[in-house]
């Protein structure tokens, strides 16, 4: 089997996917009281998957993500306040910001080790967010971007206080990006990209021109992460610091660690799976919520994903398992 025959063979849908799409669809009707956790667990997914893009592709760790995540719901916000308020040509400005930004900063991952890439990724992120916070007279500053009012999604679907627009407009974005990324990472692009992750060195050699590829790859998710941010304005009507804060590239990174990397389901699993355990838990004890998806994840490292579902298993050897 040609490297193309099989990029082609792991691009094709499985029987069990398309099935999976249309319950998604159907989520908001069947659980209308849960529209908006939907909408968000959809927004969440798609910045997840961008952050795969990098760390489960490339291989970049990034702990500054939530930087283009921010800029994105900041532009959104701005541009729906000033300019225009039609949802679909705000997401398209937020996207294109963050992915300009992307861009400008993807020159300062191309040299150094891990470590120094996480450091600078989260010193973009820092940076982002002090901006944000000085230009109060653009941003609102601390008490956050307020009076933003989004029109009609395609100009006749109003946003409502069920959250139902919301929860398909952002699975409809959601779906769309999830395709692009499919095609992306399961195309010749996309393979010298796991090249890079499994060896640089030997990429090199190949005469893979890896600086170009990791900043390709950079402005792409930044792209990507920029339009979950703008979803994430759009439909709350709100913009606040707490888009560049810390916990929001700690927690996709954690949806990361419990869906799989490498595998873009991987993001949107442990989105669902994530936002769930936080709502449901949130609910039974808001003060200790934490403690158990912390718990949760000390068991899911201890005794893998796979095995997780089976706990007769847990105390076997790995081998005998």
């Amino acid at each position: 089997m040609t490297a193309q025959q099989s990029l082609l063979k792991q691009s094709r849908w499985k029987a069990w996917e398309p099935l999976l799409w249309l319950l998604a669809f159907a989520a908001p009707v069947v659980l209308p009281g849960h529209a908006m956790l939907i909408s968000e667990i959809a927004i969440v997914a798609l910045f997840a998957i961008s952050l795969d893009l990098i760390l489960g592709y490339t291989g970049i760790v990034s702990l500054g993500h939530a930087a283009f995540f921010g800029l994105g719901g900041y532009a959104a916000a701005l541009f729906a306040k000033l300019v225009m308020p039609d949802p679909l040509v705000g997401l398209a400005f937020g996207m294109a910001v963050a992915t300009l930004t992307g861009a400008l900063f993807s020159l300062t991952i191309m040299r150094g080790s891990d470590l120094t890439r996480l450091m600078v990724t989260l010193g973009a992120g820092l940076i982002l967010m002090e901006l944000a916070n000085k230009l109060d007279w653009l941003t609102g500053g601390a008490d956050g971007l307020q009076g933003v009012v989004m029109g009609p999604v395609l100009g006749r679907f109003e946003f409502d206080l069920t959250g139902r627009t919301a929860a398909y407009y952002a699975l409809s974005v959601l779906l769309v990006f999830f395709l692009l990324m499919r095609r992306v990472v399961h195309s010749p692009f996309g393979a010298t990209l796991t090249a890079i992750r499994d060896n640089r060195l030997r990429a090199m050699a190949i005469g893979i021109p890896v600086s170009s590829r990791l900043a390709l790859s950079y402005t792409v998710a930044a792209g990507v992460a920029g339009a979950a941010g703008a979803l994430l304005t759009q439909t709350t009507g709100f913009a606040s610091l707490d888009l560049f804060e810390f916990h929001r590239s700690a927690d996709v990174m954690l949806m990361l660690v419990v869906g799989g990397v490498g595998w873009l389901y991987g993001g949107i699993v442990g989105a669902v799976v994530f936002k769930l355990m936080q709502d449901t838990l949130s609910n039974i004890t808001p003060q200790y919520w934490t403690f158990w998806i912390g718990l949760f994840l000390v068991v899911l490292v201890l005794v893998g994903r796979e095995r997780l579902l089976r706990p007769w298993t847990w105390f076997r050897k790995r081998g005998g398992a």
